[in-house]
């Protein structure tokens, strides 16, 4: 019985739980590694270091100068994700990013930066993307535009949400039909796929973000 059983029965919806606890444990390892930084860094903060700098890597090669002050929120969504989806490989937990809920949340929450940063650079001016280059075309593009712009939540709910579901099924599955070596392949292929979608979300929210600031608007 793993210690979040009690809460999860009690109280709050499985993903609820498993979503502050992984809030709780990034707070306890960024309090833990920052409390007391050294110039010859210890593991933890070297560990944190390294992937902060990862981090901040990837959103400079994507997003540019423009791109650092989102870096907390990408920065942000990307460890949750990550630690959500390698969480689900632990006997006993799930993974809440295996639940639409959770993913709908973080795709709003991109969603709506990425709009109120585009009117926020550009002023209503940002609204011309909708009408389309002439006036005569705007019945045309106006409903593709807002379409196009509504996919993208839901374009990155159901990814995210169908791969680590369809893993955490998988898994369940080969460990009740074969328990012992068996599953450690499907383990391995489950750190590889948490990693992939873990960029996938964060390449296109930083895309998506990045593409409201573009002069183009």
């Amino acid at each position: 019985m793993h210690p979040l059983l009690f809460l999860e029965n009690s109280y709050f919806p499985p993903q609820v739980t498993y979503g502050w606890f992984i809030v709780v444990l990034l707070t306890v390892l960024s309090f833990l590694a920052t409390r007391n930084l050294q110039v010859y860094p210890g593991r933890l903060q070297n560990v944190m270091e390294v992937i902060i700098d990862g981090l901040q890597s990837l959103l400079m090669e994507t997003m540019g100068e423009n791109g650092k002050k989102f870096f907390p929120l990408i920065a942000t969504l990307g460890l949750f994700i990550l630690i959500g989806n390698l969480i689900g490989i632990i006997p006993g937990f799930e993974s809440p990013t295996a639940n639409i809920n959770t993913n709908a949340a973080m795709a709003l929450v991109v969603f709506f930066m990425t709009h109120i940063v585009g009117v926020s650079t550009h002023g209503i001016k940002y609204l011309k993307q909708f009408l389309g280059p002439v006036w005569w075309l705007i019945p045309l593009m106006m409903p593709i535009e807002i379409i196009s712009h509504l996919s993208r939540p839901l374009s990155l709910t159901f990814r995210l949400f169908g791969n680590i579901a369809g893993e955490d099924i998988v898994l369940l599955v080969v460990l009740l039909l074969v328990p012992l070596l068996v599953p450690l392949p499907i383990m391995f292929l489950m750190i590889f796929t948490a990693v992939v979608q873990t960029l996938v979300f964060m390449l296109l929210a930083m895309m998506y973000i990045g593409g409201a600031m573009e002069e183009g608007h």
